[in-house]
C-alpha cells in the first residue's frame, strides 16, 4: 500500500524542522526582505533635522543673493544717472561743436569774398589805391586772429566731445553688465526661495509639528542666552556706575565724558548722550514697522528686507547708512557683544548677510527672512556662533 511513497533522502525534513543550511538561507531571505522593506522609496527622504538645516541654508543663501541684488540695484541706479549726465554733456558739446564749425564756415566765406587767398602782388595790383591795400591788410589781420581762435575752439570742442562720447559708451557698457548682475542675483534669490518652499511642502503634518517643536526649543534657548546677556550688561553697568560714584566722592574727574547710562572701555568709545538720542529715534521707527512683511530687496514703507529696515530706521534719526550689509558693517565702530547698546547694528554669519537693530537686554528688531514679519527677537536666534559683530553707527 505504501510502495508508491518515495523514500526519505538524507537532507529531508524531520518533524517539521529544516536542515541548518536551509534555515540559514531562510533567515537570510527574511533579513533581506526586511531590509528591502526598510529601504522603501519613502525612507530615502532626508531626516527632519537635515530638512531643517537645508531650509535654513537656502534662506541664508537667498539672503546673501538679496544683498548682492541690493548692491547691483544701487550700482545700476548710480550708473544710470551717470550715463544720463554724460549723454546730456555730449549733446551740449555737440551743439558747441556745431557752432564752432559754423563760425569757421563764415570765416571761409569771408576769405573768399575778400580774396584773402590771393597772392600779395595780385592784391596790390587790383586795389584802387594804396590805402585800400592797407585797410584790407588790417581787416585780414584781425580776421586771422579771430579765425585762429575759432579753429582752436573747434579743435577743443571736438576733442572734448569725443572724450565724453567714449565715457558715455564705457558707462553704458558697465551699466549693461551691472544690469546682468542684477538679473542673475534676482534669479538666484527666486530659485533658493522656491527650493526652500518645495522642501517644506513635502513635509507631513506630523513632521511640520515636530519642526515647529524644534524651532520652539531654539527660541527658548535663544531667550535664555538673551536674558544671560542682559544680566551681564546690567552687572557691568552697575559696577561702572559704582566706580563713577566713588571717583566723584574722591574728587576725581575720571567720570567726565563717560556718558549717562553708557558702557565702554579703553578700546571701546562709550555711547554718548547724542548717540542715545539718535538711537531712540531709530528704535522708535523700527518698532513702528513691527508686523510688516519681509520682502527681499524692499526698503519700505510697506515691507523691508533686513538691511532695508536698518537703513530706514537710522535715516529716521538723521543718519545715512549704506544700502547693503556688506557696507553697513563698515559704517561705524565695532564693539564687543557685552557692550552692545540700543541702536547698535548686529551682524550675522561669516559672509555678513543679515543685520538687526539692537534694542537692549539681548534683543533686537529685525526682518528675519521670507515668509516672516518684522519682529523683536533674541540676538541668539540662530545660535551664539551666528553673531558676526556689533557695530555702533553715527
Amino acid at each position: 500500500m505504501a510502495s508508491h511513497r518515495k523514500s526519505r533522502t538524507p537532507g529531508a525534513r524531520v518533524a517539521g524542522i529544516r536542515t541548518p543550511a536551509l534555515a540559514t538561507a531562510a533567515l537570510t531571505s527574511v533579513a533581506l526582505l526586511s531590509q528591502t522593506a526598510d529601504a522603501a522609496p519613502g525612507d530615502d527622504r532626508p531626516s527632519l533635522e537635515e530638512v531643517e538645516k537645508k531650509v535654513g541654508d537656502l534662506y541664508r543663501q537667498a539672503e546673501s543673493a538679496t544683498e548682492k541684488y541690493n548692491a547691483a540695484k544701487e550700482k545700476t541706479t548710480k550708473q544710470r544717472k551717470q550715463v544720463d549726465t554724460l549723454l546730456d554733456d555730449v549733446a551740449q558739446r555737440t551743439q558747441k561743436l556745431n557752432e564752432a564749425r559754423a563760425e569757421l564756415g563764415s570765416y571761409a566765406a569771408a576769405q573768399y569774398r575778400t580774396g584773402a587767398g590771393m597772392p600779395d602782388t595780385a592784391t596790390f595790383l587790383l586795389a584802387e589805391t594804396p590805402q585800400d591795400v592797407f585797410d584790407q591788410r588790417q581787416v585780414l589781420d584781425r580776421m586771422t586772429g579771430r579765425q585762429k581762435a575759432a579753429v582752436d575752439d573747434y579743435v577743443t570742442q571736438q576733442t572734448e566731445a569725443m572724450k565724453k562720447r567714449q565715457e558715455a559708451t564705457e558707462s553704458l557698457r558697465t551699466l549693461t553688465e551691472t544690469q546682468g548682475d542684477l538679473k542673475t542675483a534676482k534669479a538666484t534669490v527666486q530659485k533658493k526661495l522656491a527650493d526652500a518652499r518645495e522642501l517644506l511642502s513635502e513635509l507631513t503634518a506630523e513632521e511640520k509639528a515636530r519642526l515647529a517643536a524644534i524651532e520652539k526649543r531654539k527660541q527658548q534657548e535663544a531667550a535664555r542666552k538673551a536674558a544671560e546677556l542682559a544680566r551681564q550688561q546690567a552687572a557691568q553697568e552697575q559696577a561702572e556706575q559704582q566706580e563713577r560714584e566713588e571717583a566723584a566722592q574722591q574728587g576725581g574727574g575720571s567720570s567726565e565724558g563717560s556718558g549717562s547710562g553708557s558702557t565702554g572701555s579703553a578700546d571701546t568709545p562709550p555711547a554718548d548722550s547724542s548717540y542715545a538720542t539718535k538711537a531712540e529715534k531709530a528704535l522708535a521707527f523700527a518698532r513702528a514697522q513691527i508686523g510688516k512683511p519681509y520682502v527681499w530687496g524692499a526698503t519700505g514703507p510697506g515691507s523691508y528686507d533686513c538691511s532695508g529696515l536698518t537703513q530706514a530706521a537710522w535715516k529716521a534719526a538723521g543718519v545715512s547708512l549704506p544700502r547693503t550689509t556688506y557696507d553697513q558693517v563698515n559704517a561705524g565702530t565695532t564693539v564687543p557683544v557685552s557692550q552692545a547698546q540700543p541702536g547698535d547694528l548686529v551682524f550675522f554669519y561669516d559672509d555678513v548677510t543679515h543685520v538687526g537693530l539692537y534694542i537692549g537686554s539681548g534683543m533686537m528688531i529685525h526682518a528675519p527672512k521670507p515668509g516672516t514679519y518684522v519682529r523683536e527677537e533674541s540676538v541668539y536666534y540662530d545660535g551664539e556662533s551666528a553673531i558676526h559683530s556689533i557695530v555702533r553707527p553715527a
